[in-house]
């Protein structure tokens, strides 16, 4: 299960002295606990890699702030902090899978036109949960609701 392995892997951070991977594997902790007290359930490994992407997120947002606010170390500190988080995710849906699956909802449901992007979103969503970054999902199905 991810939540063993990264429990495990911050017993060693701590063990060899590695501060920013024991701070980066802290606050990950953190925000799974969080998550679990608000669900109100024990989590898998599809909510913990669902809080992972909330939490890498967070962090590319915040770098972008950082190089265009013209402080490259802070934006340095975030770009590590998301390698370290990366290494917990599952492996991630290619955009020609995603693509695919696309083109067969969007065939099979007949949808046409922006106006169902909602539509195709939340089933491709659920197929593709904790496997692929929203905004990935969204630019491949406007790419195929506008052909």
């Amino acid at each position: 299960m991810l939540l063993e392995k990264i429990d495990k892997d911050l017993i060693i951070a701590l063990k060899s002295k590695d501060e920013s991977t024991v701070s980066v594997l802290r606050m990950l902790k953190a925000a799974i606990t969080n998550f679990k007290i608000a669900a109100q359930k024990e989590l898998d490994d599809t909510d913990i890699a669902t809080v992972l992407q909330k939490e890498i997120k967070t962090r590319q947002e915040s770098a972008e702030v950082f190089k265009k606010g013209n402080r490259p170390e802070l934006a340095e500190k975030e770009e590590k902090e998301i390698e370290i988080l990366s290494q917990y995710l599952p492996k991630q849906a290619s955009a020609e899978e995603i693509q695919a699956k696309a083109q067969d909802i969007i065939a099979k449901e007949n949808f046409h036109g922006i106006e169902n992007m909602g539509k195709v979103m939340g089933q491709l969503m659920v197929d593709f949960k904790g496997k692929a970054d929203g905004r990935t999902v969204s630019r491949i199905v406007k790419e195929e609701l506008t052909k």
